[in-house]
């Protein structure tokens, strides 16, 4: 059976395709009949499914992380693309490729591994870079680290988000180290690797991005925080003070207690920290929530429900490439040729409007 993607369906197409159940949920309709909506993903995206028929029996076929094959008409509603489902069937992991279900992130994976290691071996502070060395130099914490995603449905929720989201913030202070000298840009760039180590641990991404039972009861922030001190303790005369700059700034980077920090950023690190990583994520979540409704007909998107607001989508200008810098070329003046020294010429007292008697005048003449 041929996979038709989430970004290929259009209004009006009737779609029979194998999808990832991502979540399912029953609900009971105004006029006291049950129904169903699923949501459905593969790698390019996802879209929600409603059932109105038969929903017990379906109800009892499938669970969630199940793959269905889904027979169903695309329609739009309050702009979102939407799949009414009038047939389905469970069908095993072994007639499909996993590569087509699961996002992935659009950077290449070796490509964001090499970066990684070129930033590891940058830091000059020594102790910085030893830690360092013990994450990233142990084979499987780093394949962890390149394939989990960055959250659950947020922001970078695709493989090899974690690792894209935490390159993106070293880039940023990279920018932003030359500009403000008082800042510890290798002790940033050690805190932009690993302010999210724990969603390593937090996080399940086999079939479909949730939360571990580790996640839900202790959380990635302290999580990351107890891994990075089991790796200072295996490293003699690791520097104290030095120790407990990493721990605040993995305690405070997300800024406010009602974000779930335990700490706010008390260190000027710590500040551009929480500011980079919430500028990141951002990003990423607005541009996701625009990209997934680029075909509807609306300049807006719909409501997101973390920003509590909508989002323009309208025309923009294009972006415009700046020049390459000209180098100014100081031209090379010839010296003056000797003039030729002649006599005045004698004037026959003409006046203008005998001067251009012998000139053409006919403007739209092209000979003129």
């Amino acid at each position: 059976m041929k996979k038709v993607f989430v970004e290929q369906i259009r209004e009006r197409d009737v779609i029979e395709s194998p999808f990832l159940v991502r979540d399912k949920t029953m609900a009971m309709a105004k006029n006291g009949k049950p129904y169903m909506t699923v949501k459905l993903i593969d790698r390019s995206g996802e879209i929600e499914g409603r059932i109105w028929d038969r929903v017990d029996e379906f109800d009892a076929l499938f669970d969630r992380d199940d793959f269905i094959v889904v027979h169903g008409k695309a329609s739009t509603y309050l702009n979102k693309k939407q799949l009414v489902i009038s047939n389905l069937c469970k069908i095993s992991e072994d007639t499909i490729n996993l590569a087509d279900f699961l996002p992935v992130s659009p950077r290449d994976s070796d490509e964001m591994i090499s970066e990684l290691k070129a930033l590891v071996a940058s830091l000059r502070d020594p102790s910085l870079r030893v830690l360092a060395d013990s994450f990233f130099n142990d084979a499987g914490l780093l394949r962890a680290f390149a394939t989990a995603p960055a959250a659950k449905s947020m922001h970078h929720a695709y493989i090899g988000g974690l690792l894209e989201h935490s390159l993106a913030i070293a880039a940023l202070v990279d920018l932003m180290a030359p500009r403000y000298p008082a800042l510890n840009r290798d002790l940033m760039i050690l805190g932009a690797l690993l302010h999210d180590i724990g969603k390593i641990g937090e996080l399940s991404y086999v079939r479909s991005f949730d939360y571990t039972d580790e996640g839900k009861l202790i959380g990635h922030i302290v999580m990351g925080v107890e891994m990075i001190d089991e790796r200072i303790r295996t490293l003699p005369d690791f520097p104290r003070g030095t120790a407990m700059l990493i721990k605040h700034l993995i305690l405070s980077h997300h800024g406010q207690y009602d974000y779930g920090s335990p700490k706010r950023p008390k260190t000027l690190e710590a500040i551009v920290l929480n500011f980079l990583d919430d500028l990141d994520s951002k990003i990423n979540g607005v541009s996701a929530h625009i990209e997934r409704e680029a075909e509807s007909a609306s300049d807006w998107t719909s409501h997101h429900r973390l920003y509590d607001r909508y989002f323009y989508k309208g025309e923009k200008p294009a972006p415009v490439t700046a020049p390459s810098p000209v180098v100014p070329v100081v031209p090379v003046t010839p010296a003056p040729a000797p003039v030729e020294k002649k006599p005045p010429q004698k004037s026959f007292g003409h006046n203008l409007g005998e001067q251009l008697r012998s000139v053409n005048l006919d403007l739209f003449n092209k000979e003129s």
